[in-house]
């Protein structure tokens, strides 16, 4: 018997049962399009998530001051003093794979402008802080190093601040505001950058002088943090290690030898290459978790196919016994099922990218989510769900091709 007729048989017998054959096929688009759809928001996340991460600087690196112990007691790295204005010039001065350094001190609280207010963090900076962040003047300008060294009383806004401080859409470069009961005259609006990945807004913020949020506001003399930029992505391990030396001596660190351990650092130090390394791993877990999930539902929809094609097998016992005793042989039993099963999972593959696609597209537009579909998870879901047909089509067409004429004819 021709492959041909076998498809003919095979479209018949799914034909003559829509319904069956539908919810057979059910199983396997289930399956198929939660895939797709699972990859593509998590593949989407990753790579908002990188964008955003490259958007904040690539070459970022973070410097903080270390957990320590004092007494038989592991102190808070906020209540450690450990970073000072001659880290921040020493790193400036003599490490060689930075392109821009700022110290960072922040405090959170309200700004005020005549019946407006709204919460915020003040970031005591320098000039190179919007080069390190990326961050952009679209109105006014930054704060000069004359400002820095008289500690004035000047600040750069973020346009959530001055939304609502100035609803009307006021400028307002020149007018003075209020952070806490200090007034600060704005100079300058930050270029909207919205919300990233975290769901955090990015232009909630205010920047001013290192030099006045720690001697006006904080009333300290040391840093809470250095930002620097190094000059290339590749020569990020470069400079951390170079700031690593540089503060180390300052901090008088000792070195460590074959008889005695180096001492703790009382810093630490993050790149944003770190941070997004971590943030990859986490979101290729989580993809690999819901790609798994969905995956049940393709192994489902195959023991779905398993018992229909078992009930037809019995079904037409005596229909089977009388192909074999007219001259058909088992290899075309057996193929004539496998057809059957291949032509089930196939077509409930196609519809199931489909589905899935259309899914993916709907999340977009209702929550809003970034997805990205990834051609090889199309093919990956169509071959493994024809995979599974056949698979699990293959027992019950083997014990149809097994089956005694005679005894199949007599079955009732």
């Amino acid at each position: 018997m021709n492959i041909s007729n076998l498809f003919k048989i095979a479209l018949k017998a799914i034909a003559a049962n829509k319904l069956r054959s539908f919810l057979t096929a059910l199983g396997i688009i289930i399956g198929v399009a939660s895939v797709i759809a699972m990859l593509a928001i998590g593949q989407g996340s990753k790579r908002s998530i990188r964008k955003q991460i490259s958007e904040m600087g690539s070459n970022m690196i973070m410097i903080h001051p270390g957990a320590d112990m004092r007494g038989g007691v592991r102190r808070d790295p906020e209540e450690m003093q450990t970073l000072k204005i001659e880290d921040y010039e020493s790193i400036r001065d003599e490490a060689r794979y930075i392109s821009a350094v700022s110290p960072t001190v922040n405090s959170s609280g309200q700004f005020i402008f005549g019946n407006n207010n709204t919460p915020s963090t003040l970031y005591g900076v320098n000039e190179d802080y919007l080069d390190i962040r990326q961050l952009k003047v679209e109105n006014g300008e930054i704060f000069s190093e004359q400002d820095i060294r008289t500690a004035a009383k000047v600040c750069v806004l973020g346009k959530t601040v001055v939304d609502n401080l100035f609803p009307d859409g006021g400028d307002p470069v020149g007018k003075v505001v209020r952070f806490n009961s200090i007034p600060f005259r704005v100079v300058g609006v930050l270029k909207s950058k919205g919300y990233n990945s975290m769901g955090m807004d990015q232009d909630d913020l205010a920047l001013a002088p290192y030099t006045t949020v720690m001697k006006r506001i904080l009333a300290v003399t040391y840093l809470q943090g250095i930002n620097c930029s190094a000059v290339t992505e590749d020569a990020t391990d470069l400079a951390i290690e170079d700031i690593t030396a540089v503060l180390r001596r300052n901090h008088k660190l000792k070195e460590g030898t074959e008889n005695t351990e180096a001492e703790v650092d009382d810093f630490t130090i993050r790149s944003q290459e770190e941070i997004a390394t971590m943030m990859n791993t986490t979101m290729d877990l989580l993809t690999i978790l819901l790609g798994s999930v969905a995956g049940i539902s393709l192994v489902v929809g195959g023991i779905g196919i398993m018992n229909i094609m078992y009930v037809s097998v019995s079904e037409r016992t005596k229909e089977i016994g009388l192909r074999m005793s007219v001259g058909a042989r088992g290899i075309d039993i057996l193929s004539q099922f496998l057809i059957e099963a291949a032509i089930l999972s196939i077509a409930g593959g196609v519809i199931g990218v489909l589905l899935g696609i259309g899914a993916a597209y709907a999340v977009k537009v209702a929550a809003n989510m970034p997805i990205f579909i990834q051609w090889w998870s199309i093919v990956m879901s169509f071959g493994v769900c024809t995979f599974i047909g056949i698979f699990f089509g293959w027992y019950p067409a083997k014990k149809a091709a097994n089956m005694d004429p005679i005894e199949a004819l007599r079955y009732e």
